[in-house]
């Protein structure tokens, strides 16, 4: 995993999360209890890993929505 942090998102009490790429910078929204792993659409690494009940994420939150 490159040495990269992983974490799941504790204090979140909304639906949708706006998750911002290590790597390249994009953001993209996502579903916090989702089921599939969420790649970034630009340079394809993972934003974040499915756990059975919350995300494992792999970038940083830059927003929350409803």
């Amino acid at each position: 995993m490159e040495g990269k942090k992983l974490y799941k998102p504790t204090k979140i009490d909304k639906k949708f999360v706006k998750i911002k790429c290590p790597d390249c910078g994009n953001e993209e929204i996502t579903y916090v209890r989702g089921s599939t792993e969420v790649r970034c659409s630009v340079c394809g690494s993972t934003l974040a890993i499915p756990t059975g009940g919350k995300i494992l994420i792999k970038g940083e939150i830059t927003g929350t929505f409803e």
